[in-house]
């Protein structure tokens, strides 16, 4: 019978630490982040990774769950560049990056982030294509990835994103036609200038990738 008590406490243990091991998960994807970015004015000095949690980290936003839901580090002279880790942050609502010296290509694992609102990566240096995974963030209302080096069609998976609001990718090298499916049947032309697009996409008659 002396067993049973030791029983219970451990339940109780078990019960009180799990949500720090959700959260400290989170941690780790935003240390590892942290790893790959040169900060020169130290905005991610309070960044402890010995701490139970990121959420009293500067630039980091939680729930009351201690789940971190906004990242806010636009125009903090930062560079360097994302990796799969930040997939990880399950819960994040607001990724606001812009105006850094962040550069290499845009991660698929960001398509992970099922929560996300408002996606700012606008005025860096990210090449490559724009991954067809962001079709998976079905929340997303606000994707700027204005004035990079993004390169490639803008994906037609996109069109099924029903609460994008805005959308911007001007200043960049795309090429290809404009979608004009869901969303992009409201979006101005200023959303896609100084590209290398053909104009929207005449369905059945101009193949999506002319002009690539």
């Amino acid at each position: 019978m002396a067993s049973l008590p030791l029983l219970i406490l451990f339940l109780l243990l078990g019960l009180s630490f799990s949500p720090v091991i959700s959260t400290n998960s989170e941690g780790n994807a935003l240390h590892a982040l942290r790893r790959r970015l040169s900060d020169p004015t130290n905005v991610l000095q309070s960044w402890d990774p010995t701490l139970v949690n990121p959420c009293t980290w500067f630039h980091v936003t939680c729930d009351s769950d201690n789940h971190v839901i906004r990242l806010d580090l636009g125009n903090s002279n930062i560079s360097g560049t994302l990796g799969p880790e930040i997939g990880d942050l399950q819960y994040l609502q607001y990724l606001e990056l812009y105006r850094n010296g962040l550069n290499g290509k845009l991660p698929t694992e960001l398509g992970n982030l099922k929560n996300l609102v408002s996606m700012d990566l606008y005025e860096n240096k990210f090449e490559g294509k724009i991954p067809k995974s962001f079709a998976k963030l079905e929340s997303l209302r606000f994707l700027r990835m204005n004035n990079n080096k993004l390169t490639g069609l803008i994906p037609r998976e996109l069109a099924s994103l029903s609460k994008l609001k805005i959308f911007d990718v001007s200043n960049n090298d795309l090429c290809g036609t404009i979608p004009v499916d869901g969303p992009f049947a409201t979006f101005s032309m200023e959303s896609y200038e100084n590209n290398r697009l053909s104009g929207p996409e005449l369905q059945g008659l101009v193949p999506y990738d002319f002009g690539c």
